[in-house]
Formats: C-alpha cells, sequence, structure tokens
C-alpha cells in the first residue's frame, strides 16, 4: 500500500457556478461543506468539450494529441463510416496501469470511456458510453456480483428525452446504482486509489438544466429533489473519505460545464448552404458519414470539428494542403462573424494544428470552435435547418468546470488533474506509443 490513499470524486457536467449557487441556498449541504474552501474552484475542459474527450484525458493523465480521442464519434478515412468512440480507441497507458506497474492497487466505479476493459491489476467498472456490464467489468467475476444487485450502467436517456418524470425516476435508481457499487467495492479498504463518479448531473443538464436555474421552472421541485439525493450520496462519500486514516487526499472534479441550450447550431447545414458540403445521396439518418460525396470540400462532426477534405487524408478528399489551408482560414474568418438574431455564435475558432501536440495530433479536427454559450455546435447528416430545437434544454461549456483538491493543486484540466493523480504516487509523466 501507498504512504496515502487517494480518493477520485467525479461529477459528470457540473458548472462551477451552479453548485456555489445551489450550495448558497443551502441546497446542498454535505457539497457546501467543501464548496466554499480554496480547494474549489472552477478549471477548463480539454477541447472539444465532450466527455469521452476528458475522461480520457483524466484517466491517461494525457491530452487529446496524445490520447487520441477527440469526441463521440471518429471517422473510418477509407470507408466513412462513422465509428463511435470506446477505450480500444485510447493510445497510451491509464493512470490505472500505471499505478499496477508500481504494485498499487486501484478501485474504479462508472468511468466513462473505460469499455470494452481490458485485464489489469484493478477492479474497474466502465461507463457510458458503455450499455451492457459484459464487457465492461474487470475482474469478470466482478460482473456477476454487481449483475445480483441490480446494478445498470446508464439512466434511459433516450425515453427520459420526452419525459421528465421517467427520467427523474430512473436518475434516483441509476443513483442508487452507484451506491450499490460504493458499499460493495470501498469497505475493505484494499486499494490506494478510489475512482467513484456520478454521470447522473450531465443527464439532468441535458434535458432539464433550466429548472436547476429558474426558480419557476415546472420540474424544479422535481429536480432540485434529485440534487437533494445526489448530495446525500456525496454526504456518505464524504463520511467514508473522513474515517480514513491519514495521510489521504480527496480530488473532485467535473468533466465539463453546462448551461442552457439556446438554439442547436448544425455546422454542416452551413457547409451545405455555403457549397463546401455535398452529398451523394440521401444520408441514412443524421450519423450517415457514408454520404460525403467527393465534391465536398469540408464537413464537420459533433460539437464543433470541422474537417478540410484533403486528399492525403481522406480517401475522397480532393483539397491539396495549400487549398486546404487557405480554406481553413476563410472558414475561420466566415464562422467568427455567424450570427443568430444580432448574436454572435462562435466565440473562438481554433486552428487544429496549433491546439493538440502528440503522437495522435494527426487525427485531430482541422478547426475546432468553441460556441458563445447557450448555442450547441452540431455536425449531422441530413438537416435542413442550421438552427433548431431537437429535445434537449442543456448543452456543455468548456469552462465553469468544478474542481475541489484537498491540498489544493494548480491543475488547469483534466489532463493535470490526472498528472496530479500520478505526482501524487511519484510516478513520471506518461509515455506514448505511436
Amino acid at each position: 500500500m501507498h504512504a496515502s490513499r487517494l480518493v477520485f470524486l467525479g461529477l459528470d457536467g457540473l458548472p462551477w457556478s451552479l453548485a456555489q449557487n445551489l450550495c448558497a441556498q443551502g441546497l446542498l449541504p454535505n457539497l457546501a461543506t467543501i464548496a466554499g474552501t480554496p480547494g474549489c474552484r472552477a478549471i477548463s475542459a480539454e477541447l472539444p468539450e465532450l466527455s469521452p474527450v476528458n475522461w480520457t484525458s483524466l484517466f491517461t493523465a494525457s491530452a487529446p494529441g496524445e490520447h487520441g480521442v477527440y469526441g463521440f464519434t471518429r471517422l473510418d478515412p477509407q470507408s466513412y463510416e462513422l465509428q463511435f468512440t470506446d477505450f480500444t480507441h485510447v493510445h497510451g497507458a491509464t493512470i490505472f496501469e500505471r499505478l499496477a506497474d508500481k504494485g498499487l492497487f486501484s478501485k474504479v466505479v462508472n468511468m466513462p470511456n473505460l469499455a470494452p476493459v481490458r485485464p489489469m491489476r484493478s477492479m474497474l467498472v466502465a461507463g457510458f458510453p458503455a450499455q451492457e456490464l459484459q464487457g465492461s467489468v474487470h475482474p469478470p467475476a466482478l460482473e456477476g456480483i454487481l449483475a445480483d444487485h441490480g446494478y445498470t450502467i446508464e439512466a434511459d436517456t433516450v425515453r427520459g428525452a420526452t419525459d421528465p418524470a421517467f427520467l427523474l425516476d430512473d436518475l434516483h435508481r441509476s443513483l442508487a446504482c452507484r451506491q450499490k457499487a460504493l458499499d460493495l467495492l470501498w469497505p475493505d479498504l484494499a486499494w490506494d486509489l478510489f475512482f467513484f463518479v456520478l454521470t447522473e448531473t450531465d443527464r439532468l443538464g441535458h434535458f432539464l438544466f433550466p429548472a436547476l436555474v429558474e426558480p419557476y421552472h415546472p420540474w424544479r421541485s422535481e429536480a432540485l429533489r434529485f440534487m437533494a439525493a445526489w448530495d446525500r450520496l456525496i454526504g456518505k462519500f464524504f463520511a467514508r473519505y473522513q474515517a480514513l486514516p491519514e495521510p489521504k487526499r480527496l480530488l473532485i472534479m467535473a468533466d465539463h460545464g453546462f448551461t442552457t441550450l439556446t438554439q442547436e447550431v448544425d455546422l454542416n447545414a452551413w457547409l451545405r448552404d455555403q457549397g463546401l458540403l455535398h452529398l451523394s445521396r440521401q444520408p441514412a439518418g443524421e450519423w450517415d458519414a457514408q454520404a460525403i460525396s467527393p465534391a465536398t470540400k469540408a464537413f464537420a462532426l459533433d460539437p464543433g470539428r470541422i474537417y478540410l477534405h484533403a486528399r492525403q487524408r481522406f480517401a475522397r478528399g480532393g483539397l491539396s494542403v495549400p487549398e486546404a489551408d487557405r480554406l481553413g482560414a476563410e472558414l475561420a474568418d466566415a464562422l467568427s462573424r455567424l450570427t443568430w438574431r444580432g448574436r454572435t455564435v462562435i466565440r473562438h475558432v481554433f486552428q487544429g494544428r496549433s491546439l493538440y501536440h502528440g503522437a495522435q495530433a494527426h487525427l485531430a479536427p482541422d478547426l475546432v470552435l468553441v460556441p458563445q454559450s447557450g448555442f450547441d455546435l452540431k455536425g449531422k447528416f441530413g438537416r435542413t435547418d442550421m438552427f433548431g430545437h431537437f429535445g434537449r434544454q442543456g448543452m456543455h461549456t468548456a469552462d465553469d468546470v468544478f474542481f475541489y483538491d484537498s491540498m489544493g493543486a494548480s491543475a488547469r484540466t483534466p489532463t493535470e488533474v490526472g498528472q496530479a493523480i500520478l505526482d501524487h504516487f511519484d510516478i513520471p509523466a506518461a509515455t506514448f506509443e505511436v
């Protein structure tokens, strides 16, 4: 065992400002015990501000240019098939493997983008986008134990998207599953690092975020009732932590912030209207990137990733490197001037090559767009309108990300939080495979 245990609490999608506001109102008494301390502050997400990008940055202690995850999806440059990201796409070792190499043991509950799990000297329960326990749990014997206790990985947000009462009930059930896992895995204290991630706040935020910030929202009382249950579980987690002998350390982190969604903005609709995106047929669905035709000069993937259709990168691409460079500069300028009802849509346009560095930087988007608050950027195939609403009420932000460290570390991003964990265990910075 290491001389000092480290305990990590993940609070998916929790904005620092919302947490401070609800704590000040006395609505989250357990979280409030740390929210007003010097160790609690806002940090920034890695870009794009999506869960798989940021949780992967944390658990590899590396930035996207090194681990290679840039979103929920990735496009095959030969077939144009849009694939959903999972752990097989992650390059480099996890912090759990790095600890195991040093003879230290980790227990991990509900870590996003960790499935399919690979065998390692740890107890692992992966989270979203995994849907089933099979392939999401290590060692395999733990799968049956969790199943016997009714543990499920994810709430049903498909049905919950149109049924707030069902969503809230299912989030309460999901929260109970997390507590069961905590009760099973914590007590023997046979671990050096314990990870416990609550993803329910993200799901609530996507479909009921206005209820958390608007005093007269029709679902406010039920949303706050859920948050009270969430806070009680945090209180139980804190009590377990407080009972640990010294020395010890507590880290708490969200993977991104959240705010109310004003409009979804489909960048592919805009690119189509500019004559830059052409489809060879009617897409079979919003994820059908295989409809991209050779005439296309640029296309977008969620959330604000733009790819220049260069021949050196894509099988159907026709742009030369100089042409792609010129188009990238033109797009950055044009997108910066986008407006909706007089409001600027885009806050900043980053060049991928200046934003990402490392062995997997060649997989990065050419442009990464950061929107103004309220504008949720998308890259769908087949939508007709650039602006619209599609059932979601809340969206991610790259800033206002909740963070706490009982030792007051100066981490600024999930990558740096992961590096702080390695530093705690005297493990050097990671090295990466190509």
